[in-house]
């Protein structure tokens, strides 16, 4: 969408971004400045003091533009954001970009080739006067914004400017961002088609102009729903990427997957995204911090859509050693000592941040280290790599573990060595059977278009508006490759492993692909090398003759050790300045200080909106009953009368709202189902179950249940049913599955939860199966970790973003005596040394599982393991211990528990448990709400003055400090500040005057 950029200097400076339905206006704050100009030097002012700025979001009709002129002849395609440079606020706009990429069909990437900064707090910097340069003389500025003749004379005594270095660092081919989806996720994180992504969702260790975007995502985000679409519709606001974007045509003749009936071609891409979290040169970001963050991360996707619908992704990652380490610059290749810096007691906390994080996003991580076994430094790498991996908690126990259990692998490959030998880097592909384990078991990510449009072109069904996505396969795991650098080899690695990946795609597809398909794919990840280095080193990748035609000519020998010299002049000399803008880029100098926004409208109607909330809201208190039962893979049970469970006690006043049912080993995990899922047996029991609800609504005369979700994870199931009347109050209804069984590949041990937002309140519900075995409650805790970090909804919504959450499901927790003890204490009913000496108890005493979450007391038996079909605990061979292992577990202050049991259905090895609870709830009339706060708008918009935006803003000067601070008590002004200092004997006057009534 195009963005005319507009600029008011009278009687204050603003800059307007206008688009065909909507302006956004920025001017700087008068505290600071007076008329644009400084008031007074830096040195008396303070950071934030002059990074004030008043923001409004409106129409194009409800702004008067009539002093503002065109401050660029050329359309601007969005901003990036604001930022202060030498005191004084700039806005960045993105001037140009290219099309070099398609995710998928509708999901287009631009580089960006130009931006421009636009000086909010004075004219010194704007790019030419409208006086000196007529608007109807457009070569007054060429194609790529260098000056003309007659501009560089006018200009030719001006000052630098403040943002030349920042200009170069985003115009240099880099950077990208999209309009129509979020750059910044990889496409099982966006899976679904939307018609506008949400801001969000943007993941921030990828989003590089965070610093500069924040303030405006803020201003965003205090807005009413309807003006946040209005805002998100203009595209105004972007999101941008580090790293490498492009896309090649497969034409249908090269493509391994060629539709039946369509012509369209293919498209292969690759997208790289550079962490921004430890951004650096190459010899002033080594290793990893104390947040877990590694220089050079980035994590690279390979995608391939067919005209069929078919769109194939596959991830991996890339990252320097995670281990405090430096490495001094030097004139002679190869002598840079490398130095580790840092204890390994010390890195440890440090190590396992890092991987944590990665197993939460990822799932398994398979480590690929290229680092030589002979070079000194590199070797010492490898040695303390080695050990962090031994002593890291995704192993568990190292010793008794396999490598079906372990989360973290480590395969080493001396790259160097494997490849000295007469067939050079070809030899690298003897690393594959090393990773085949793991590619096979962390998969790829697959999904199709839905539906019966799916034999119609993709451009066609996108046409008609976003289809709907299913998911084939999900990626399960993820290889993280290093060498030294995490260039040149790690790329050629790289290579091959997206290849593999790929031939496993087209093996399920019962397809082949040829060398065309195969040299285009090699020259993309050419190109992804080549870019990731230059920002990295300043220099092209070595050894791209190899990617790109699979062998190393003597032009590419002469050309690497160009690059190799190169390298060493940048890193010597030029580094420390790429560094620096870096830095300034992302926040990071000392004493920067980020841009406040204030909103004279919207943050006036947010303020108001909140103090009047009992106009539009009311408490409302609902019944939710929540059940568990592990069936042990036994049907017998369907067609029992299920009510003991579901509807104990109930009559017309208590029916419950909401039912939630979570069961565990619906179907027996046998291997062929642990790694796939049969919805069928699901779909039995929700019948079985609607229909006992249903018989009890019909006795008392009430409403019947509707199934609101439910989720399957292989043996797992979740459901949710709520009363048809409670639909009204119901809105943004998600699932969302998590794998914890052979190390996240497999489904016999995970958790399915559903989340939804009952009028005002958030509510989640999780049902789990843990890890079993009486002594692996350490296995356990790792379960419930894995759970609640890597489950996530829409929005990069966890389960701990919430007002209410509710657990439920077969924990596997035991009791910690012997059988004998155990038995002897329950003929007695001694339930509270049990209690005393079970697991789940100990371990949330401890803090080591569920911290901050509540159980009712326990007044009734252990729930496992009985004979079926009688009240006896095992008296198999096994002898198993009677224990609790199915527990309901609730978080939120809006929760209160009635009822905690169990019930005699005994089809099963376990006894089923339920909980009854009651939650308040907030009920928002959205009608009133919305009617309230357009009558605050336009009644703020009508005090402060509409006739133009100059005076809107001009008004508001003397009030901005008074949004947001509510008076300490009612008659009270607000506290003071800098600007508002009220004065000490008027408060004890008032408060003597409150004192006197008081006595009285």
């Amino acid at each position: 969408m195009s963005i005319e950029i507009l600029l008011c200097t009278h009687p204050h400076r603003s800059i307007a971004l206008r688009t065909s339905t909507h302006v956004l206006v920025l001017r700087h704050s008068s505290s600071s400045t007076e008329n644009g100009q400084f008031t007074a030097p830096p040195s008396t002012k303070t950071s934030s003091e002059t990074a004030r700025c008043i923001v409004d979001f409106s129409t194009r009709e409800a702004v008067d533009l009539s002093d503002y002129r065109p401050l660029s002849p050329l359309a601007g395609e969005g901003t990036l954001g604001l930022i202060t440079i030498d005191h004084a606020i700039f806005l960045c706009v993105v001037a140009g970009s290219t099309n070099v990429a398609t995710a998928r069909p509708g999901e287009t990437v631009q580089r960006i080739d130009a931006v421009d900064f636009y000086c909010l707090t004075s004219s010194e910097y704007d790019p030419y006067s409208s006086h000196d340069v007529g608007f109807d003389t457009p070569d007054a500025l060429s194609l790529d914004g260098a000056d003309n003749d007659y501009s560089h004379d006018r200009r030719e005594n001006a000052l630098e400017h403040p943002c030349q270095e920042l200009k170069k660092l985003l115009s240099g081919g880099s950077f990208y961002y999209s309009g129509n989806f979020d750059v910044t996720s990889r496409l099982q994180d966006r899976s679904t088609y939307n018609a506008t992504f949400d801001y969000d969702d943007a993941d921030d260790q990828f989003l590089w102009n965070s610093y500069m975007i924040k303030p405006l995502l803020d201003f965003r985000a205090r807005l009413a729903t309807h003006e946040q679409n209005a805002l998100d519709t203009t595209r105004i606001l972007t999101l941008a990427i580090r790293g490498f974007a492009l896309s090649i045509i497969i034409p249908p003749m090269s493509s391994p997957v060629r539709p039946a009936s369509s012509g369209s071609p293919s498209v292969l891409t690759v997208i790289s995204r550079l962490s921004c979290r430890r951004a650096g040169t190459r010899f002033n970001a080594r290793g990893i911090d104390d947040e877990g963050n590694v220089a050079n991360f980035v994590e690279t996707e390979t995608l391939f859509c067919t005209p069929s619908g078919l769109c194939f992704s596959y991830v991996q990652i890339r990252g320097s050693v995670p281990v405090f380490w430096e490495q001094a610059p030097g004139l002679i290749p190869g002598q840079q000592k490398i130095q580790v810096i840092r204890s390994a007691e010390a890195t440890q906390p440090a190590f396992d941040k890092h991987f944590d994080e990665l197993e939460r996003k990822y799932g398994a991580v398979h480590v690929v280290n290229l680092l030589s076994e002979t070079k000194t430094g590199e070797m010492d790498l490898t040695n303390r790599y080695r050990y962090h991996v031994r002593h890291s908690p995704l192993n568990g126990d190292s010793e008794a573990g396999t490598d079906e259990t372990r989360l973290l692998r480590e395969t080493e490959f001396d790259f160097h060595a494997q490849t000295r030998g007469p067939t050079g880097y070809v030899a690298a592909e003897i690393i594959k059977p090393q990773l085949q384990d793991s590619a096979e078991q962390f998969a790829y990510f697959l999904c199709e278009l839905a539906g019966p449009a799916r034999s119609t072109s993709v451009k066609t069904k996108v046409q008609d508006g976003h289809p709907k996505m299913m998911v084939i396969l999900q990626q399960e795991g993820i290889f993280r490759t290093n060498c030294l650098d995490c260039l040149d080899r790690t790329n050629i690695i790289q290579t091959l492993i997206s290849r593999t990946a790929l031939e496993a795609f087209l093996d399920h597809c019962h397809s082949s692909a040829e060398s065309d398909f195969w040299i285009r794919h090699s020259s993309l990840w050419a190109d992804n090398g080549d870019n990731l280095s230059k920002i990295y080193a300043g220099t092209g990748a070595l050894k791209t003759s190899f990617t790109r035609h699979g062998k190393m000519s003597l032009a590419g020998a002469i050309a690497d050790a160009r690059k190799s010299a190169t390298r060493m002049y940048m890193n010597n000399f030029a580094d420390k300045g790429r560094q620096n803008t870096m830095d300034v880029l992302l926040g990071r100098l000392l004493g920067q200080m980020p841009v406040h926004l204030y909103d004279p409208i919207n943050d006036f109607v947010s303020l108001e909106l909140n103090k009047r909330a009992a106009e539009y809201s009311s408490p409302k208190t609902i019944r939710i009953w929540v059940g568990t039962f592990n069936l042990n893979g036994r049907l017998t049970g369907i067609n029992e009368d299920l009510s003991p469970w579901l509807c104990p006690d109930v009559d017309a006043k208590t029916q419950p709202d909401i039912v939630v049912i979570g069961f565990q080993e619906i179907v027996e995990l046998s291997p062929q189902h642990i790694m796939s899922t049969d919805p069928s047996i699901r779909q039995m029991w929700e019948k079985a179950v609607k229909a006992t609800l249903d018989r009890h609504a019909k006795k008392f005369g009430t409403e019947e249940y509707v199934l609101l979700r439910s989720g399957q994870l292989v043996g797992a199931a979740l459901m949710v049913f709520v009363k048809a009347a409670e639909l009204k109050n119901i809105r943004n209804v998600e699932g969302s599955l998590k794998k914890t069984g052979m190390s996240g590949m497999a489904g016999n041990k995970g958790a399915v939860a559903i989340r939804m937002d009952y009028a005002d309140t958030r509510i989640c519900f999780v049902t789990a199966h843990l890890a079993a075995g009486f002594a692996n409650y350490h296995e356990r805790n790792q379960n419930y970790n894995t759970i609640v970090h890597g489950l996530r909804f829409q929005r990069n919504c966890s389960i701990e973003d919430h007002d209410a959450i509710i657990w439920l499901g077969d924990f596997n927790y035991r009791i910690g005596l012997n059988d004998e003890n155990v038995r002897k204490l329950i003929q007695m009913g001694d339930l509270e040394t049990l209690y005393e000496n079970d697991q789940l108890n100990l371990q949330m005493v401890a803090g080591l599982t569920f911290p901050f979450y509540s159980e009712a007391r326990i007044t009734f038996l252990p729930t496992y393991r009985y004979d079926v079909g009688v009240d006896v605990y095992d008296t198999s061979e096994k002898h198993r211990i009677p224990a609790w292992c199915d527990r309901v577990l609730w978080k939120g202050k809006n929760l209160r528990n009635i009822s905690y049991n169990t019930c005699p259905l005994r089809f099963s090895d376990h006894r089923p448990v339920y909980a009854n609870f009651t939650s308040t709830v907030n009920v928002i009339n959205e009608t009133i709400k919305d009617r309230l706060s357009r009558e605050l708008y336009n009644q703020r918009r009508r005090d402060v003055g509409s006739s133009s935006t100059h005076n809107l803003l001009e008004v508001v000067d003397d009030e901005e400090d008074l949004i947001g601070y509510d008076p300490i008590e009612e008659g009270l002004p607000p506290a003071s500040s800098d600007r508002r200092k009220w004065s000490t004997s008027k408060i004890n006057h008032r408060t003597s005057s409150s004192s006197k009534e008081f006595h009285s």
